[in-house]
């Protein structure tokens, strides 16, 4: 009887072995990410190949980084998510409280961000109203910059053509159009309503600008949230999509898409193929599907549906609430993952999903959850590794110092995330002194600093 089940036993943590083992990703093939990283990097900023990147290398049309002489006061739109924010943002000297910030979140609807694209930027500029109300700023005019997260092409500071929409919006009659004309528009129905759009932000940009603002080393802006971004800032002489070769470049990189072209098939797991395919957007956004927090919680739902159905977990009893979408967020894995959850705990937790579970079912599912954040995090580490090691070469240094600027809730709030990205950038990018800074204020901030460069930028040129 102890030698049945002791087989038992082996043979079912054989098959946890084998279906997890794809996940676990070695040195060599991280390595051979970053490689594959920096090749779709050089291929998206050359005018004759950059068509055929699966990383679109966009500029962003921001030339420099705060230098501590910008002051003002700014407002800043933040619009990424299913929520809204709209900031008043006033810059002093840091001897003189730095930054101080004002703001409000305001939801959008399912109905707004699967509507039409009048409902959205009229519900938009609704939002920045009732703000401005709320802060006694109605008749003030003061500039303003609009963080738009999604993949966008600038063509100058204050236009930018949206690509296609990301993260759940569907919006129509907004891609392939100017989205600051689309604000301007809503603001204009507004009649009694003006408002001065002076830049358009990307939020990694947006995140970038506002660590640059305390520690001047950031060049390199990092987003892992609900999506994941990165930014970093180029030299002019390697940006071909672009004429002249002075001077620097903040590149988008839209690194999310990374992958579209099939280049990481050979990492991709039928875990992966499974949420791709049952996303609202197949084949797009393939990186971007392994690492951020909308998919990551869909990719060890499916794991555990799969192991349901083998017998190795709830008793091979396959419920109805596992097999529901979305239910197992990435929430819970930051949370099962933490090192003070007992199994106790764990097993409440997966109560609360309407899943009966054993002790021994929740050390699966916590080795499940971590399997899958700890890949998440490497392949992040080795996209981050490719971007220093690209501003090293380009600076021609045998050694790197440098600073990346951090927002996002995955990287934030998952016990484990950001320890593991930085352990694989040292390990992958040896030659480079890499400090994360995290974005205290988020990408409004950075907004608004943008658009405070851009007027002492302006002033100073004749």
């Amino acid at each position: 009887m102890v030698t049945a089940v002791a087989h038992r036993l082996a043979v079912q943590r054989q098959e946890i072995n084998n279906t997890l083992a794809p996940l676990r990703l070695s040195w060599e093939e991280l390595k051979m990410v970053q490689g594959k990283l920096r090749g779709e990097m050089a291929l998206g900023l050359q005018k004759d190949t950059h068509h055929t990147s699966s990383v679109r290398m966009l500029p962003t049309f921001v030339s420099a980084t705060p230098d501590g002489s910008e002051r003002g006061d700014f407002l800043a739109l933040d619009l990424g998510g299913t929520n809204f924010r709209v900031l008043l943002v006033q810059i002093n000297s840091t001897e003189n409280a730095g930054v101080k910030i004002q703001s409000e979140i305001y939801c959008l609807p399912e109905r707004v961000i699967q509507g039409t694209g009048t409902q959205l930027f009229d519900h938009i500029v609704d939002c920045i109203m009732d703000f401005q109300q709320k802060q006694g700023l109605l008749g003030k005019h003061l500039p303003l910059g609009f963080t738009f997260s999604f993949p966008c092409k600038q063509t100058s500071l204050d236009q930018g053509i949206l690509i296609h929409w990301t993260k759940g919006f569907k919006a129509s009659g907004c891609e392939g159009q100017d989205v600051v004309k689309l604000l301007r528009d809503a603001i204009k129905r507004k009649q009694s309503f003006d408002l001065d759009v002076v830049t358009l932000v990307n939020d990694t940009v947006g995140t970038m600008m506002s660590c640059a603002f305390k520690d001047p080393r950031c060049e390199i802006g990092l987003i892992v949230g609900t999506g994941s971004n990165a930014c970093y800032m180029e030299e002019m002489r390697n940006v071909e999509l672009l004429e002249g070769d002075e001077g620097r470049m903040c590149i988008n990189m839209e690194w999310g898409a990374f992958g579209d072209n099939g280049c990481l098939d050979v990492i991709c797991t039928p875990y992966d193929r499974i949420v791709d395919a049952s996303s609202i957007n197949p084949g797009k956004q393939r990186y971007e599907k392994m690492i951020s927090g909308m998919y990551l919680g869909e990719i060890v739902r499916n794991i555990l549906l799969q192991f349901t159905t083998q017998g190795i977990l709830f008793r091979g009893q396959v419920s109805q609430r596992l097999c529901t979408k979305d239910i197992f967020q990435t929430k819970f894995l930051s949370d099962i993952e933490r090192d003070s959850m007992g199994l106790l705990q764990v097993r409440a937790i997966l109560t609360e999903l309407g899943l009966d579970s054993t002790c021994d079912d929740s050390i699966i599912v916590k080795e499940v959850c971590q399997v899958v954040s700890q890949r998440a995090a490497n392949l992040c580490g080795a996209g981050i590794a490719a971007v220093v090691e690209k501003i090293r070469v380009n600076h021609c240094l045998d050694h790197l110092t440098i600073t990346v600027g951090v927002d996002g809730t995955l990287y934030k709030l998952h016990p484990h995330f950001a320890g593991i990205v930085q352990e694989t950038v040292q390990v992958l990018a040896p030659s480079c002194s890499v400090t994360f800074l995290q974005s205290e204020d988020g990408s409004g901030k950075g907004a608004a600093l943008v658009t405070a460069v851009t007027c002492r930028v302006s002033v100073l040129k004749p």
